[in-house]
């Protein structure tokens, strides 16, 4: 079996981004993955500005508080106004132009109006409120970074810089589908010996959560034919197929040799708790191939899975550079005797004392740990657990973008 790093390793080196790119106006680019480096078409802010209302002023002009100084000129944001004659201020609103001849504003609450104009009563520094032109960006500065999933901020630093649209990574197209005769859709009757089909509905959000375009094939019957004509149908126009349930050692498990049938697997076990059976391979198409990703068909196997292997592999594909989820060593608030040969991923959550709980029940099948917990402890094989220790702490908020 390989180890968790091995298995990562090995994934995230066959991921290539899809070569697609997409210009995208900014009403529609956030979320996606940005695909080249984009500069800045103007200084930002373009010329010097007024941080407050107020009055721009010449400091020469101010030899002590309490100077009147007539108001030679009104500039609102949006307006430039002439060269501050000398001995006069200029009524200013934020963010409109500096004028020529000022060299700091001065707050309209330490002003008031005087019987020949204003009163300052105040001495300011050189440059008191005033931003200077370029002092956020400078014209031409690279200011997005490729690889990076675009936020609100970079959108609104795209516009600030003159940007109407950027270069994106095209979505990348996900096939999935379920085997397991014993599964029902939610909402119809439950025979005797039939689950209600969970994963169907949580690698759905998780891929969507993630920005895929996800292509849902429905359950498949367990059989080796029926298999195969999924395998063939998802790998026509999709990037990854994903696939949970069937990927075990069982007669009835079918979804291995079907990889094998339609392409290859290179990569089985895991030395991994939950989440052992998972398959990496590919899928032949006429041309081309499609990943495939195996789960487990565990709930809480299919979906831990997906967290710490599916998704850095999916964001490779997207074109992430970063895929490694921030950790926290946090401090155990529980004991943790009987350690697995294998990495485990306990579900645990935060307290309010600053340490982390577990779940009492780590079961493969405990879905309700994973609605319980707000993140996953990663601990190395055979390691024991004791009150008090340091532990590795991933939230789901690092796990789930």
């Amino acid at each position: 079996m390989l180890t968790f790093e091995q298995a990562l390793e090995k994934l995230l080196a066959a991921a290539l981004p899809v070569e697609e790119v997409r210009s995208l106006p900014l009403t529609a680019a956030a979320g996606r993955v940005l695909a080249a480096a984009q500069q800045s078409t103007v200084a930002v802010p373009p010329l010097d500005n007024s941080a407050m209302d107020g009055y721009a002023v010449r400091i020469a002009d101010l030899s002590a508080p309490g100077v009147c100084l007539p108001v030679s000129q009104r500039i609102p944001a949006g307006t430039v106004g002439t060269t501050l004659q000398p001995g006069t201020a200029a009524r200013i609103f934020t963010g409109a132009p500096v004028p020529a001849g000022a060299d700091a504003v001065v707050i309209q609450e330490l002003c008031e109006h005087g019987e020949n104009g204003v009163v300052i009563n105040h001495l300011p520094r050189l440059g008191e409120n005033i931003r200077r032109a370029g002092e956020d960006i400078a014209r031409g500065a690279d200011i997005l970074t490729p690889g990076s999933k675009l936020r609100p901020q970079d959108i609104a630093l795209a516009a600030s810089a003159g940007l109407p649209e950027l270069p994106v990574y095209r979505r990348v197209r996900v096939g999935v589908f379920f085997t397991g005769d014993e599964l029902v859709q939610p909402g119809d009757p439950l025979p005797p010996g039939a689950i209600y089909n969970s994963n169907r509905y949580a690698l759905r959000a998780l891929l969507e959560g993630l920005g895929c375009e996800v292509r849902d094939l429905g359950t498949v019957p367990d059989n080796l034919a029926s298999t195969r004509e999924a395998l063939r149908k998802a790998a026509a126009d999709n990037d990854l197929i994903v696939t949970s349930g069937g990927v075990s050692v069982g007669e009835e498990d079918h979804v291995k040799p079907a990889v094998e049938a339609e392409g290859r697997i290179d990569m089985w076990k895991l030395a991994i708790k939950p989440g052992k059976p998972l398959a990496f391979g590919e899928v032949r198409r006429p041309g081309g191939k499609a990943w495939f990703i195996g789960l487990p068909g565990n709930p809480v196997s299919a979906i831990v899975t997906f967290l710490i292997m599916v998704r850095p592999f999916v964001l490779r594909l997207q074109g992430v550079s970063d895929v490694t989820p921030r950790s926290f060593n946090l401090r155990a608030d529980f004991a943790w005797l009987r350690p697995d040969v294998r990495a485990e991923f306990l579900r645990a959550r935060m307290n309010d004392r600053g340490g982390v709980e577990l779940y009492p029940n780590q079961g493969a099948g405990i879905l309700t740990s994973l609605c319980w917990g707000d993140g996953l402890v990663f601990n190395k094989p055979g390691l024991a657990i004791n009150q008090g220790d340091s532990v590795c702490f991933v939230p789901y908020a690092e796990l789930l973008s």
